[in-house]
């Protein structure tokens, strides 16, 4: 008779509005994994999150280190409570699996990458985007060369984020909460994925501004072009500015094909003439709701890092492949600020 696998023993910090899609998304992994306990500070908001989505609630955050069935926490908290999270969790011998970004600053990114890697446990970042169909299916392309070389790219984030319900509530587009604004805070999962397709990028040259359509202490448009470390050249917008949002776009011109994603879906129009679409169509988080986005493609970010750990092997998505992209929004910033080009 085979041997049933145990299921992977999961703790969760944090439970406010990015929590929906990973509750959910582990809900629907059940059978794969064990939500141990969840912990947040407010006691009567983590209850009622306990109650919707049948979750045990942890007594503290101690008890969940405690517990020697918790394989890894998941920390789901805003950037500026991670430090601490990360670093107690890494003393107790627990796995990390974080939302994005790493922290509010690259120094500090890099310190719980480097707290992580000390204690020798394995650091994964939300970066689901990546875990969609068509990135998949993109990704197996353009692993195997069949596109060519990558001449030029093109990057589109027109996302929409109201000032009332959204940059209104304390803290939103600070640069002590969030640490940045439509870049650290939205575009980051594009960018993410853009660097897992294209390789590094090496200088960049940006405009970076906050437009009177929001009242807030960051950056809500950003345009810049970008000089990628294998000869391709590359543009981007990313707005969180352009009413009412649409869905984010990258396109990469190969020496073969040109391939768009846009939302979940992926067009290859190649140079003989076939052109082909995979993917599904669906919402990505553009508009005014910033959770109006399937859960599944979590839920294979959350199963995906399950087996890394499980098998002793690296995520797709860790903290390394995360501080590059904190590298780049830095140059963006820095370039927007300087009005000059800048080497990532």
């Amino acid at each position: 008779m085979a041997h049933e696998q145990a299921r992977f023993g999961l703790g969760v910090v944090g439970a406010g509005m990015a929590a929906k899609p990973h509750a959910l998304a582990l809900n629907a992994l059940k059978d794969r994994v064990d939500v141990r306990g969840v912990w947040r500070r407010n006691r009567d908001e983590l209850n009622q999150f306990c109650t919707e989505y049948g979750f045990p609630a942890a007594e503290s955050y101690q008890a969940l280190l405690a517990d020697p069935a918790v394989d890894a926490i998941l920390v789901l908290t805003p950037p500026n409570a991670r430090e601490e999270i990360v670093a107690a969790a890494a003393q107790a011998g627990k796995h990390v699996l974080m939302e994005k970004p790493v922290e509010r600053s690259t120094a500090a990114a890099e310190r719980i990458v480097a707290a992580c890697e000390g204690a020798g446990v394995t650091l994964g970042i939300i970066f689901q985007h990546r875990f969609r169909a068509a990135s998949k299916a993109l990704a197996g392309k353009v692993a195997s060369g069949e596109l060519g070389a990558l001449q030029a790219v093109h990057l589109v984030v027109p996302w929409w984020r109201p000032q009332a319900g959204y940059y209104d509530k304390p803290g939103r587009g600070s640069f002590a909460q969030d640490g940045g604004g439509v870049l650290i805070t939205q575009a980051i999962h594009s960018l993410d994925l853009m660097l897992s397709l294209t390789g590094p990028v090496k200088a960049v040259t940006a405009l970076a501004a906050t437009t009177g359509l929001h009242r807030m202490e960051t950056e809500d448009f950003v345009a810049g072009g970008m000089d990628f470390a294998n000869g391709a050249v590359g543009g981007l917008m990313a707005t969180t500015a352009n009413f009412p949002g649409g869905a984010e776009s990258l396109t990469l011109n190969f020496a073969k094909a040109s391939a768009t994603l846009t939302g979940g879906n992926l067009t290859l129009n190649w140079f003989d003439g076939r052109s082909e679409t995979i993917g599904e169509a669906s919402n990505s988080g553009g508009g005014a709701d910033p959770m109006a986005f399937p859960f599944d493609w979590h839920m294979a970010q959350i199963a995906e890092f399950a087996d890394a750990v499980t098998a002793g092997r690296q995520p797709v998505s860790t903290g390394k492949t995360a501080l590059a992209v904190h590298r780049l929004i830095d140059a963006l910033i820095r370039s927007g600020k300087e009005g000059r080009r800048v080497e990532v």
